[in-house]
């Protein structure tokens, strides 16, 4: 799961403008320049490609359980590069996270197969994994909840609003993939509208709060995992390209819940 959401998002990044992001001329270019300076930055930009390749490779060779370690290393040393010149890297830092925890694994897997026999090869990794899912699940809850403009839905109906009058003139109109049925019906900002968004926004609050404890039940997994994975595609639908690795990796991770 980590090496297909890494593979996904590496190949959205050079589709995406990420193959040029360093190229002479770029804001990116400039800021890395100063930063580090101009022989560092040259030498980051002349190395920028050949990483971007070789990173997206290795996520595909993890996704396959072909050399998994040595595959894991080079998509952690691949994505650890964007830190050095994204403005605000938390998918970059999220990335690391779980990856860092996949590599206290014991038993990364041989291929493209489901080992069913016990073992506690992984346990460290896996209770990492649940601590970090917990952990981040928990936080956001505790922060929308301090948030009065999230918690009474009303960012949530602002957003869709904007969103619904400026759609048609947003340079990459793919960033936002809300259903026309949603614009249409709950993007007008009325009264009607906040309330509902009201709802919606206590609804994934709960859900952040419920959905840990209840993935570590057997009777109650299903249901967590059909909600988390109806919850994350919810947000992804408000950022799709910002999201895709956050609720990839966090839906991934509970494949360590359930063992």
């Amino acid at each position: 799961m980590f090496g297909t959401v890494c593979a996904a998002r590496f190949t959205l990044f050079i589709g995406q403008g990420g193959w040029d992001r360093l190229v002479p001329g770029s804001i990116n270019l400039h800021l890395a320049e100063q930063r580090f300076g101009a022989g560092r930055a040259r030498l980051l930009a002349s190395v920028h490609r050949p990483v971007l390749i070789v990173r997206t490779v290795a996520a595909l060779a993890l996704a396959a359980g072909l050399v998994p370690r040595l595959s894991l290393l080079l998509v952690l040393a691949g994505t650890a590069k964007e830190l050095l010149y994204l403005k605000s890297p938390n998918a970059v830092r999220y990335t690391l996270l779980t990856g860092g925890c996949l590599l206290l694994a014991g038993d990364l897997g041989h291929g493209l197969r489901i080992e069913h026999g016990p073992s506690t090869a992984n346990t460290w990794a896996q209770c990492l994994l649940v601590l970090v899912t917990t952990d981040i699940y928990w936080n956001s809850a505790w922060q929308t909840l301090k948030s009065p403009q999230f918690r009474t839905g009303l960012y949530l109906a602002q957003r869709v609003h904007v969103l619904t009058q400026v759609r048609a003139q947003l340079p990459y109109r793919r960033q936002f993939a809300v259903p026309g049925s949603v614009r249409r019906h709950m993007g007008n900002l009325t009264d009607r509208d906040v309330r509902l968004w009201r709802l919606i926004a206590a609804a994934a609050i709960g859900a952040e709060i419920m959905l840990p404890p209840a993935l570590l039940v057997p009777a109650t997994m299903p249901y967590a995992v059909a909600v988390g994975i109806g919850m994350h595609a919810a947000f992804t639908c408000l950022k799709p390209r910002q999201l895709v690795t956050f609720s990839g990796l966090t839906v991934g991770s509970y494949l360590a819940f359930a063992a």
